[in-house]
């Protein structure tokens, strides 16, 4: 099957207009993912946090919510990094005891994050985490 101009142009909408859902916060934590390319590696730092009762997710050392644009001046509570998404998300998901992760559908979204990064890091191109 070839793809087409238009399939992609579907696709790419999409996934666009599915990224502006709203999606619950997981209390177990966040993750920002990025790519290390000089050592070739999809690098995923997880945050702890807590859940308030307006929704907002605040730094459990401040109570404060946790700012979605800017620099945050926070150290993570674990670096994980791999070659693959499949790497990584094994160390993430399998091998961390208890897993960080709470929530399926966080563990979903950072699967399919991990595979773009994968494919950022492969092909070359920038990767903005979604």
């Amino acid at each position: 099957m070839q793809i087409t101009n238009q399939a992609v142009a579907d696709a790419t909408a999409i996934d666009q207009t599915l990224s502006k859902r709203y999606i619950d916060l997981d209390p177990g934590g966040y993750v920002i993912i990025y790519l290390d390319r000089e050592q070739g590696l999809i690098c995923a730092k997880h945050f702890t946090n807590f859940i308030d009762d307006r929704g907002l997710a605040c730094d459990p050392a401040t109570g404060k919510p946790i700012p979605t644009r800017g620099k945050i001046e926070r150290l993570p509570t674990h670096l994980y990094s791999g070659r693959t998404a499949k790497e990584i998300c094994i160390q993430l998901f399998e091998q961390t005891k208890p897993c960080p992760i709470t929530m399926l559908d966080h563990a979903s979204y950072l699967g399919r994050e991990f595979q773009r990064a994968e494919a950022a890091l492969l092909s070359g191109q920038e990767y903005v985490q979604d």
